[in-house]
């Protein structure tokens, strides 16, 4: 098959090294260097070690925190592999930072998400690729072409090979419905629900009702991303006392900001499982915690991509 590009060459920032070595594992592709410096007045400098021009350039680096480090960090890999005459440049974002800033809910406020996606496409993408956007339409704000990948079907191979006897799938957040209700399905499972309500003028949603069953029934509470772990362990709470047996999170992206890590040690978790679409450092990882690689997915998007062949025939068989 002849070749759209050049060479594929992989970069990556420092948000998810150890992601990014991965995929170049399931490639068998030595990644490129860069150095990066990190000046006093926390300026950034960044040089490419090796020509790139001509060549399929996909950069890897997540939108985790420091965020806006990470964020500032990817528009400068963008602008100089760019301005070293890269054939095609595609940001692979496993964890995009932002996306739930994705519409005006409130008076005077920007819309976030959009703003990151025309600044990606500023810097220099020419293409990008993420994994479960907050919002669907998110990939809407980008002016370039790119794909959005779900983790689902990563966590339901494990699911199914765990085979949780009297299960129940649970969506931590209506707003979560649809996804759970896919997860439902395809593990042949019922499904209940987690309503959240703000009680007078407290900001803050509360887990009050569980809109199904769950008493006597082994709990896979699922959700996109956990943050604080807040909603996360006061679902569980609440999943808990209404007489659930074991309860069993799932998440693509586990942020784990602070107080996260105290919270979730705290609840009465089986497991806690997750993707390495954020970087969980060992004094982050708790002995409940499995984490499932997104690298051979993206290694293989990344391959097709490069050659020109289909993606989606290969997600229609992987999902």
């Amino acid at each position: 098959m002849a070749k759209m590009f050049g060479e594929m060459a992989i970069f990556s920032g420092r948000s998810n090294r150890p992601l990014a070595e991965a995929i170049c594992r399931h490639l068998a592709l030595q990644m490129s260097e860069a150095d990066i410096i990190d000046f006093p007045n926390e300026n950034i400098f960044l040089q490419l070690k090796c020509s790139v021009r001509g060549q399929d350039v996909f950069l890897i680096q997540s939108l985790s925190a420091p965020v806006n480090r990470n964020l500032v960090e990817m528009f400068i890999f963008l602008d100089a592999l760019k301005r070293a005459s890269a054939g095609r440049i595609t940001a692979v974002i496993p964890f995009y930072a932002y996306g739930r800033s994705d519409k005006k809910d409130n008076p005077r406020v920007p819309i976030t998400a959009r703003l990151l996606a025309d600044l990606i496409v500023t810097a220099g993408a020419d293409r990008y690729m993420t994994f479960d956007l907050h919002a669907g339409q998110i990939q809407g704000f980008f002016s370039i072409p790119g794909d959005e990948f779900s983790a689902f079907p990563i966590l339901l191979d494990y699911l199914v090979e765990k085979k949780i006897p009297d299960a129940v799938v649970v969506s931590a957040d209506l707003g979560f419905a649809k996804k759970a209700r896919n997860m439902a399905r395809r593990l042949d499972l019922p499904l209940a629900f987690v309503e959240k309500r703000r009680i007078g003028n407290d900001p803050k949603a509360q887990a009050l009702t569980i809109i199904g069953e769950v008493e006597n029934k082994n709990v896979i509470l699922v959700d996109d991303e956990v943050d604080t772990a807040g909603t996360l362990t006061e679902a569980v709470g609440l999943i808990k006392r209404s007489g659930a047996r074991k309860v069993y999170t799932v998440c693509t992206h586990a942020t784990l900001s602070h107080p996260a890590v105290e919270r979730l040690r705290a609840a009465p978790i089986e497991e806690f499982i997750c993707t390495d679409t954020v970087p969980i450092p060992a004094e982050k990882r708790l002995p409940n915690f499995r984490i499932l690689s997104v690298a051979p997915l993206l290694a293989e998007t990344i391959a097709r991509t490069h050659q020109g062949r289909s993606v989606g025939e290969y997600l229609h068989d992987t999902q």
